[in-house]
């Protein structure tokens, strides 16, 4: 059976190490962040994901949910113990608003427990996670009465909320929407109208679930300047907020899928039911995506997360495992063979998903603090830069990560030959769950596409320029650090292959579309590289630092160094492949008849 052990101390050594959490201290909610509270939330978070939503991972995998003949659903056994656990223990809430019984801890507090949960088990953790979406977007847009009458009980776990998008018809244009809203007369609109793809739909983990569903108000614009966002509870709420009548939203069915078996996603069926607008009226895309956006860091993190447990179980496996002898001779004479750990192809696989996963670690929790940042900081310089920073990282990350995160685990499912293919060693499970983070809540293509074509040219390329101007910076400053020096000349390298590649699509871009979309996807992975590289010299930089410092940290931080130094010899290369590939343009691309697919 898999197992999971929560990275405490590398999300430790990122914090305090590389990116300074005690230099946030201004920032509103930092100050009840000591090192000593973090340590403890990372412990606890820890305990409760390996101890209580790991052990259901797989047993959630192979029962998965059930529904009812009325309607309802059921979640696998010990979902509902678990979801209890969480929900008491505060950490839907944990950076929510105090204003409505969040603790107004860092987000990016948060982003951490949500890889912890989601390496731990994928398809629980989905169930708060989307609740945490659906209450961003109610706090940014929602009236005071509708913030007061739903965010406590979201943020206490009590009810739950979804996001509902996807119809049969339409998946990433949502222009073609058919779900309807039409005025009552009391304030409130009749939804009718039916959803597919939508997880959490309905379960019978909480008391109530708030569906936020996209919907076009009779006689409004068609396409997406016609789309507005409304507040459709399961049970209506009654005066004193309590949960009253069934509304008349309903699971039609649970779609059957490759993976996140434990968690149900449903057909919504919308028959009249009653909706409040959320937000301005024709302006719904505008409020989901701020939930969009958070999901899609969440759906990055699933990326990365999926990558660590599989890394951890393939490693743990390959030094048990004896299989033949080393090329260079017995590294354990005394058994019959030697551990696969020894030979060098393994090593390939295992050291080029660990270099990913503490370099994406780094990537992500320095775009937690960006966006806590840009919700905290109270000086308008830098909570610009901060967003601009958010803009084009999302993105790339949720792009890059989950596009490699699932590569991961088909690496490490390869790592236990046959015995990955079955069931029992829960390799499958892991390459079969991390595979939807790449299609859903935009499949990778479409950040591709929104990098390149809305991204890079914001703001006249403002987000990228200060991009290119702060790994250039950080280099200068750090030229004479030892630690930097065997990686500084890779990422100076594989920077000026970047900038070449934004400077050929502004050449050719403009004039022919086409050009854009086909090398969007090489794009993506060329600037993931690029930043992942950048967090490897910060990291480079700050083991460099943390090993004089304090000699008993260096078989750690010399680990680091070599993980870095691989990272820059045989992965950042790849860059020149994809800037290659960019530079061909469209027109063999286009050039095939579609009839000739």
């Amino acid at each position: 059976m898999p197992s999971y052990k929560a990275p405490v101390e590398d999300v430790k050594f990122l914090l305090n190490d590389v990116f300074g959490w005690e230099r946030y201290d201004n920032l509103p909610g930092f100050a009840d962040a000591s090192p000593d509270t973090v340590d403890a939330i990372l412990e606890e978070a820890a305990k409760l994901c390996e101890q209580v939503l790991q052990p259901l991972n797989a047993t959630g995998d192979r029962e998965g949910c059930q529904r009812q003949p009325d309607g309802s659903v059921t979640t696998p056994k010990g979902f509902k113990q678990a979801y209890d656990a969480f929900a008491e223990g505060g950490w839907i809430g944990l950076a929510a608003d105090p204003a409505y019984g969040g603790q107004g801890l860092p987000y990016t507090l948060a982003a951490i427990v949500n890889e912890f949960a989601s390496a731990a088990n994928m398809s629980f953790s989905m169930y708060p996670g989307l609740t945490q979406g659906a209450l961003a977007a109610l706090l940014v847009h929602g009236t005071e009465e509708q913030k007061q009458l739903y965010a406590p009980h979201m943020i206490s776990g009590a009810w739950s909320g979804t996001m509902n998008l996807t119809e049969p018809h339409c998946g990433t244009d949502l222009g073609l929407l058919k779900t309807k809203a039409v005025q009552k007369g009391d304030g409130s609109y009749g939804i009718t109208g039916q959803k597919i793809f939508i997880s959490a739909g309905e379960h019978d983990l909480a008391q109530n679930i708030v569906h936020l569903v996209l919907a076009r108000i009779e006689g409004a614009p068609a396409g997406t300047k016609g789309i507005s966002l409304f507040i459709v509870p399961k049970l209506l709420p009654r005066v004193d907020g309590t949960p009253g009548e069934r509304n008349a939203v309903s699971c039609g069915s649970i779609e059957h899928k490759m993976g996140i078996h434990g968690n149900s996603t449903c057909v919504m069926n919308y028959d009249g039911a009653t909706g409040w607008l959320l937000g301005a009226e024709n302006r719904g895309l505008n409020a989901m995506f701020v939930m969009m956006n958070e999901a899609r860091l969440g759906v990055a993190i699933q990326g990365l997360a999926q990558s660590e447990v599989a890394y951890q179980n393939a490693a743990a496996y390959a030094k048990e495992r004896l299989q033949s002898r080393s090329l260079s001779g017995p590294k354990a004479p005394e058994k019959p063979a030697d551990p696969i750990i020894v030979h060098p192809d393994v090593r390939r696989m295992m050291i080029e998903i660990r270099a990913f996963n503490e370099a994406a670690r780094a990537l992500v929790l320095t775009t937690a603090l960006k966006s806590d940042v840009a919700h905290r900081s109270g000086d308008e310089a830098t909570v610009r830069a901060a967003d601009d920073w958010l803009g084009l990282m999302t993105p790339v990350l949720k792009g890059v990560l989950t596009d490699v995160g699932f590569a991961n685990t088909v690496k490490a499912q390869q790592v236990f030959g046959g015995h990955g293919y079955v069931g029992e060693w829960g390799m499958e499970q892991f390459v079969r769950d991390a595979r939807i983070a790449m299609i859903y809540e935009g499949a990778n293509g479409i950040q591709a596409l929104d990098l390149v074509g809305r991204k890079l040219p914001k703001d006249g390329g403002r987000a990228i320029m200060s991009f290119f101007s702060e790994v250039g910076g950080f280099l200068k400053t750090h030229q004479a650090d030892e630690a930097l020096k065997p990686l500084a000349p890779g990422l100076k390298s594989v920077v000026d292959d970047l900038q070449k590649a934004t400077m050929w699509f502004m050449q050719n871009a403009m004039a022919k579309p086409d050009n854009a979309g086909a090398g969007s996807t090489d794009y993506m992975h060329l600037f993931g590289l690029v930043a992942l590289g950048y967090m490897w010299a910060q990291i480079a930089v700050a083991a460099g630092a943390k090993k004089a410092a304090d000699p008993s940290s260096a078989a750690l931080m010399d680990a680091k160094l070599i993980t870095g130094k691989f990272f820059m010899e045989r992965m950042m290369p790849e860059t020149a492949a994809h800037l290659a590939r960019i530079g061909t343009g469209a027109d063999t691309m286009m050039a095939l008849p579609a009839d000739a697919f």
